[in-house]
């Protein structure tokens, strides 16, 4: 014999369907993500943008777009994870502290959910979002002093949606006693702040990626002396010129290659392309040099505190020019 449900079992039945429905909103955006766009596409075309990014301020600071180098998809890739490192390794911090102290404060507030503090702290917390927000949307159409700072506006963007965010999703679920009297997110409230911290992280991703490769670029420069120093012999004149580097000549008859050229640093070797810079490059003077790969240059490599060029091979300069 079955008995009907109480009213009090009704209740919890209904309650009991109400809370995922309320909480499903995240997962059924991450749903349709998923079906729209797979998710191993969408990462390695990611890690190709950033690597792009990295690519091209990287050799921008010597004044090279990298666009001419045949840089492969590997080649933006393997850089990816120069500019990716850091803030993959931050935010998986940030959202485990985040996951720690929303257990610590849900615990807190349904042992007293109608006390007079934690609607204060709401508020607080609100506004500090409001006020987040509206400092990085700002960033967006004038320049602020949060441009000054890599990553600044986005992060603010984010927090600020993320703050606001959490503190609509308490408000509803855990003030108002222990049964909600509204569902958390909706769907389309969901869906805005997915696309507006996704958007905001992708934009501090890139900032930063930008910032690696500058950063990069000058340690490398700074680093010159200590990286192996090459020796360019061509069978043609190269007329490579440059703040220390010397260009020798030998017209014997026999001689395969011609030409040797001392004082350089090979920086990339991408598809039929190297680049050099002269050990003694600065922003000032200095100059990337990018030749041809071919059958007709050999390069030689000597150890930074190995022998100059100058006195590597003595016998092979019969002339200087």
């Amino acid at each position: 014999m079955t008995t009907a449900p109480q009213p009090d079992e009704q209740s919890t039945q209904a309650t009991t369907s109400e809370t995922p429905q309320a909480a499903s909103g995240i997962p059924r955006i991450a749903r349709v993500v998923g079906a729209t766009i797979a998710p191993t596409t969408l990462i390695t075309a990611l890690l190709f943008y950033f690597g792009w990014s990295h690519a091209y301020y990287f050799f921008d600071y010597f004044g090279v777009h990298s666009t001419t180098l045949g840089l492969t998809t590997s080649d933006y890739l393997m850089r990816s994870q120069d500019g990716l490192f850091v803030p993959l390794v931050v935010l998986a911090f940030v959202c485990l502290m985040a996951v720690r102290l929303h257990q610590m404060a849900s615990r807190r507030i349904d042992s007293q959910p109608t006390h007079r503090r934690w609607r204060g702290a709401l508020h607080t917390v609100t506004v500090a979002g409001l006020l987040a927000t509206a400092a990085g949307v700002a960033s967006i159409v004038i320049h602020t002093p949060l441009n000054d700072r890599v990553s600044a506006a986005p992060i603010a963007l984010a927090t600020g949606v993320i703050l606001l965010a959490y503190t609509t999703h308490m408000r509803r679920t855990r003030l108002h006693g222990s049964v909600p009297h509204q569902t958390s997110l909706t769907v389309t409230e969901c869906a805005t702040v997915f696309a507006l911290v996704g958007l905001s992280l992708f934009w501090a991703a890139n900032d930063y990626s930008a910032a690696v490769g500058r950063s990069r670029a000058s340690q490398f420069v700074s680093e010159l002396s200590n990286y192996p120093e090459t020796i360019v012999y061509s069978a043609q004149n190269l007329n490579i010129a440059g703040p220390g580097i010397d260009q020798m000549h030998c017209p014997a008859v026999d001689a395969a290659y011609k030409y040797r050229y001392t004082g350089l640093t090979l920086m990339l070797q991408s598809g039929n392309q190297y680049v050099f810079l002269p050990r003694r490059w600065t922003s000032a003077d200095g100059a990337a040099i990018v030749v041809p790969r071919s059958d007709s240059i050999r390069l030689l490599f000597i150890p930074g505190s190995g022998l100059h060029g100058s006195s590597l091979d003595p016998e092979y300069a019969c002339s200087t020019e």
